[in-house]
């Protein structure tokens, strides 16, 4: 079993695996031209170029995992919504989620269905790792799909969202149990193509309050993560930015490992957990850009860190920014493959 998904089973050795959110992507000059001939969705829709993609990084750095390329929205397409994703706008939905019609006219059909171009690239990549390199799939956790399926938009201040949410908690609950088994088929369906661990991405979590997140998220994390395990035998890592005051109750979930964002250090985090289990991240992706005198430095003390806790995946608090300098990265990675817990 590789380095990575030992470690998110707990068994910490001496190195410290690495990969980085966002590693195949807009900083990389080979996606860049790509990117000039294809939209984002013909890339994610097109096995071929979503593996090419996703195999990119890993040609150029000795990363100990690879994530398949796609976006968490693109499930939402075959529920019958309306995606596209606008140049300076990002992903905008002309068709948002707002009344007790609308929830009940979205399908939740079969991943070969919905994505089955997904999980074709899914079968490319792991015949081209040919077993050397573990592959990560992923799913939006329901709170996250439902803050852009009702705002319509990268949310904002979340208003209609939790509007919903607090206003009518019977139509929020039908909406989650939907978006549960979609995202309970879709994580499946990428363990049964290939991939070997998993990641819930809920990125907007940090704007709910303990409060709600105890009624009207909890619930259905909850419920994903539980039926996921029960199915497949994979590590299932759960990330969320700007939880850190979360991070008690996050501890209850049946996830396997947690990712970790820069606004809190990983023992705190651990502490906050409270129990043990493996943490992931956390350097703050802008730092990134920084002198490297200075990356190192914080490298170094993110590593150090992870000394303190029972085992430690290396990434960055969130994904990797558009203008990174790709030597930034190679030298990251060379770093953190050189350390010694």
């Amino acid at each position: 079993m590789s380095l990575f998904i030992n470690t998110l089973r707990g068994k910490a050795s001496n190195e410290t695996p690495v990969w980085l959110m966002r590693q195949a992507g807009r900083y990389l000059p080979e996606y860049r031209k790509l990117r000039e001939k294809s939209s984002m969705l013909e890339m994610v829709q097109t096995p071929e170029m979503a593996a090419e993609v996703t195999l990119q990084p890993l040609r150029r750095f000795p990363l100990d995992a690879a994530i398949i390329f796609a976006d968490i929205l693109t499930p939402l397409i075959g529920m019958g919504i309306d995606l596209e994703f606008k140049k300076g706008e990002g992903p905008v939905i002309d068709n948002p989620v707002r009344t007790a019609s609308d929830v009940r006219a979205l399908a939740v059909p079969a991943p070969e269905e919905n994505v089955g171009y997904t999980l074709d690239a899914i079968k490319l990549v792991v015949k081209e790792l040919n077993g050397k390199t573990p592959l990560i799939g992923f799913s939006g956790a329901p709170f996250t799909l439902s803050s852009y399926l009702i705002e319509g938009h990268s949310p904002g201040d979340l208003l209609h969202t939790k509007g919903m949410m607090v206003g009518d908690p019977p139509l929020w609950h039908e909406l989650q149990e939907k978006l549960v088994t979609l995202c309970v088929e879709y994580l499946v369906a990428q363990v049964e193509a290939g991939c070997e661990s998993l990641q819930i991405f809920d990125s907007w979590l940090g704007y709910v309050g303990p409060r709600e997140y105890d009624k009207f998220v909890a619930p259905y994390l909850m419920k994903l993560i539980t039926q996921v395990k029960a199915r497949v035998d994979v590590p299932v890592v759960f990330f969320a930015t700007g939880v850190s005051a979360l991070f008690p109750r996050l501890g209850k979930l049946p996830a396997d490992a947690f990712g970790v964002d820069w606004r809190i250090s990983l023992p705190e985090a651990h502490a906050a957990i409270g129990r043990s289990v493996p943490l992931q991240g956390n350097l703050d992706p802008q730092i990134l850009a920084a002198p490297w005198e200075y990356i190192e430095g914080a490298a170094r003390a993110v590593l150090d860190e992870g000394r303190e806790i029972p085992a430690h995946v290396f990434n960055l608090g969130h994904g990797v920014l558009q203008h990174t300098p790709v030597d930034n990265v190679q030298r990251l990675i060379e770093l953190v493959k050189g350390y010694r817990r």
